[in-house]
């Protein structure tokens, strides 16, 4: 059973398919025009999940996500510079150049962050011969007018416009400090198809003459030409939900006829201490340079602590928390499958003892997503583990069934699931390579003297900086082990 928040009925709502078990799902990709950032990795990591979910629990997912390389243009007036253009002529390259460079960075990132690639990825300016054909039938169905080159959608035409967002048309223009161009017939049209001047560098020609798409306008033709007029999910930002998402539904609707969307999923925003992460600012945050001091799993885990839907502050405690969470966990498993190598064969069955983890993991995941709750369970599995002793124990033989049990859980939650990708291969100070054991070993002498003497600020910080290292430090009755993480 699967409930998700729909921001359209503000309401969770139990999820069902059009077509079961086929679900179509469209979330909203970036614009090609600079490094990805941690904002990327909360939105992508999050669709990611949902995507993985979907599929565990039987459903045939198509996953359709954009790239944006023309027509967004900066502000929300029609009026401004397209990014990626801008780019191009700061970084001295042809657009396209910039597009392709930048995509190449965003899909490397979500690489290290362990995200299936989408089933589609499509790039707008691919479709442009499909976009003028959407104006022109909305131009013929009385929603849209050409003034001049330029395309616009007439909002009062369309008495549904605001649904998404809960925004009046009244409202928006009392409020809107923006000049707006005078050939339009109400300040809040906004632009299907806009005129370009000699200097356009992304230009194609229509019947209106030489220009480009709109950026609202991409994300509508793609989503149907995909997946069909009515899609089972949209997702993205909810920075997009007003204007991008609700102009989407005024123009597919109005073009159509039918419902555009069953159900509108947003990723909220990450802040950095407390205030939204920009560059004006001083707190923009590349994943590039995130991860020169973090490893990707650590970001994609602090990413999966908070609700999809809840906004997320980043700090290093935060970010160090994570990985010490992860960490914790990820020794479990590979302790675990160090263990399952040299079990016996018992000839006591234990088939489906650890199921109910599963189940309250699938409970949680039911309820719009809930990783947080999810993670709780794999807490609690790696805790239940450390306190049996003839799992873990060295000089105790396990049950290889129950081994094996217990690793299935964390292989389809952890890592199928969630997409962690637990380190699995352990070493010790004779087999390492590229580093000095005898170094570490002191270290860990050192260490095991301040805890003797009770100094746990001492030990405390060795095993900190060690860890920094990828050096994970695991305690026991045997005395102290080392692995290399990453």
């Amino acid at each position: 059973m699967l409930y998700v928040y729909n921001t359209l009925s503000r309401k969770k709502e139990k999820f069902k398919s059009q077509k079961p078990p086929f679900v179509s799902m469209y979330v909203c990709g970036p614009t090609v025009y600079d490094d990805p950032h941690l904002g990327h990795a909360k939105s992508y990591v999050s669709f990611d999940v949902i995507a993985r979910f979907l599929r565990a629990e039987g459903y045939t997912l198509r996953y359709v996500q954009n790239i944006t390389d023309v027509g967004h243009l900066l502000g929300d007036n029609d009026n401004g510079e397209d990014r990626v253009q801008k780019r191009a002529r700061i970084e001295k390259l042809e657009p396209i150049e910039i597009a392709q460079k930048y995509e190449n960075h965003f899909f490397r990132a979500m690489d290290k962050l362990n995200c299936l690639r989408p089933d589609i990825s499509c790039r707008a300016s691919g479709h442009i011969p499909e976009m003028i054909e959407l104006v022109e039938r909305l131009i013929e169905r009385g929603y849209a007018y050409a003034v001049d080159g330029n395309v616009y959608f007439e909002i009062s035409k369309f008495k549904e416009y605001g649904k998404l967002s809960g925004r009046k048309v009244e409202d928006l223009i009392e409020g809107s400090r923006i000049k707006v161009a005078e050939e339009k017939r109400h300040p809040a049209d906004f632009a299907l198809w806009k005129r370009a001047d000699a200097l356009h560098l992304m230009q194609w020609p229509s019947p209106w003459g030489r220009g480009y798409p709109g950026w609202h306008l991409e994300c509508s033709v793609m989503s149907m030409k995909y997946l069909g007029d009515t899609i089972d999910i949209h997702g993205g930002g909810i920075d997009n939900q007003f204007p991008h998402h609700e102009c989407e539904i005024a123009q597919s609707e109005a073009a159509t006829g039918k419902p555009f969307v069953k159900y509108w999923l947003h990723n909220n925003m990450v802040t950095r201490d407390g205030q939204k992460m920009s560059k004006s600012l001083g707190n923009h945050m590349t994943l590039s340079e995130l991860f020169e001091k973090y490893d990707p799993m650590t970001v994609r885990f602090f990413v999966l602590q908070g609700h999809y839907r809840s906004p997320q502050d980043f700090s290093d405690d935060a970010l160090d928390a994570a990985r010490k969470g992860f960490e914790k966990l990820s020794r479990t498993v590979g302790a675990l499958k160090d263990r399952f190598k040299y079990a016996q064969e018992h000839r006591l069955l234990v088939k489906d003892k650890y199921d109910g983890y599963i189940n309250r993991f699938m409970k949680y995941m039911g309820d719009d997503f809930n990783t947080a709750g999810a993670i709780s369970v794999l807490f609690e599995l790696s805790n239940t583990v450390n306190e049996k002793e003839h799992l873990l124990d060295s000089e105790v033989n396990p049950k290889k069934q129950e081994l094996a049990e217990v690793i299935r859980v964390f292989e389809k939650c952890g890592e199928n699931i969630l997409g962690l990708k637990f380190e699995t291969e352990r070493h010790d100070s004779q087999s390492h390579e590229g580093l000095e054991p005898s170094l570490i070993q002191i270290l860990i002498d050192l260490r095991e003297q301040f805890r003797k003497e009770k100094n746990w600020a001492k030990s405390d910080e060795i095993r900190d900086k060690l860890s920094e290292l990828g050096i994970v430090l695991e305690d026991g009755k045997n005395g102290t082990k080392w692995k290399k993480l990453g």
